[in-house]
């Protein structure tokens, strides 16, 4: 695959390197220097293949989506002819409505901002509510939301103490089912009611979770308080112990301790986002993607969510 070279920027080169071995094709840096007064200076290699694939995931999003564009266009005008972005953490897909006059739709915006500047856009789990077709948020691009579902469900099916798996709120339930189906697990889902950023309440389903492990499950885990609220009404229902397995390691400022103090005992998560908490790479499963799009490879039902363009 000569023809290929994946691009990975400073903060996330060890997931891009992967990426280039999983894929069997030279793997090298963009360079980002910022200036004292916040601008980026971005530098590739001076000559690039037909197809070049841009690896950052886009988690603290607003430096990184303009050295994004920057590298876009200079990699354009370095002769690039197919222009792929994997972001396995892809920003900005809350917001896909207007709750209030006045309000910019930023899903609606970087989507189109994207695709009509690459040919493809790869992530994982992205964190879509009412319009779930990736396609119809990136218009222009091939885009392609997998899932790290079965990395989730393989996991899970090596414990040898049958945890419960539980769901933060009715939305996850489709999620939370299928990885319980795949491990050959029980699960249930709570209910979350939320106030604000940051304050939620959570009520318990009717299960009995006395004595047992409890494996929180969900795709991001950003400010940490409904995992916490619900880690602290576990523990105080006599679960031994809850553990969290998440795809997105967001993690906000006091997060992690928020996690510990409301009683989670391990958190695990891919490496989306670069944390120590990781335990899956998602390395393989993106190259399926990618091969996928030539039809050199492809991927299995179940780690695929929306693949279209």
């Amino acid at each position: 695959m000569s023809d290929m070279l994946v691009l990975g920027f400073p903060e996330y080169q060890s997931p891009a390197v992967r990426l280039g071995k999983a894929l069997d094709c030279p793997c090298d840096a963009v360079a980002v220097h910022r200036f004292p007064d916040g601008e980026s200076l971005v530098r590739l290699p001076s000559e690039l293949p037909a197809h070049v694939i841009l690896c950052r995931s886009l988690e603290h999003p607003n430096d990184k989506l303009v050295e994004l564009l920057l590298a876009i266009d200079t990699a354009r005008n370095l002769g690039a002819e197919r222009l792929t972005l994997v972001a396995p953490y892809l920003c900005y897909m809350r917001q896909d409505t207007a709750f209030n006059p006045g309000e910019a739709v930023s899903q609606r915006i970087v989507g189109r901002l994207l695709g009509e500047r690459l040919e493809a856009v790869i992530t994982v789990d992205a964190h879509l509510h009412r319009i779930s077709d990736l396609p119809e948020v990136i218009p222009g691009a091939r885009a392609v939301n997998l899932t790290a579902a079965p990395l989730m469900a393989a996991r899970l099916a090596r414990r040898s103490d049958g945890p419960l798996l539980l769901g933060p709120d009715q939305e996850s339930e489709q999620w939370v089912a299928g990885i319980a189906a795949k491990a050959g697990l029980e699960y249930a889902i709570a209910h979350k009611i939320r106030h604000s950023d940051h304050a939620v309440s959570i009520s318990l389903p009717e299960v009995e979770v006395a004595g047992r492990t409890v494996v929180l499950v969900d795709d991001v885990v950003s400010t940490g308080h409904t995992v916490a609220e619900t880690a602290a009404a576990l523990k105080a229902a006599g679960a031994r112990r809850v553990d969290c397995l998440v795809t997105h390691p967001l993690l906000a400022p006091g997060a992690e301790q928020l996690l510990e103090k409301g009683g989670i005992d391990t958190l695990c998560s891919s490496d989306s986002i670069i944390h120590p908490s990781n335990v899956e790479q998602l390395a393989g499963l993106l190259a399926r993607a990618i091969r996928s799009l030539d039809g050199a490879d492809t991927l299995e039902p179940d780690s695929l969510i929306v693949d279209g363009g």
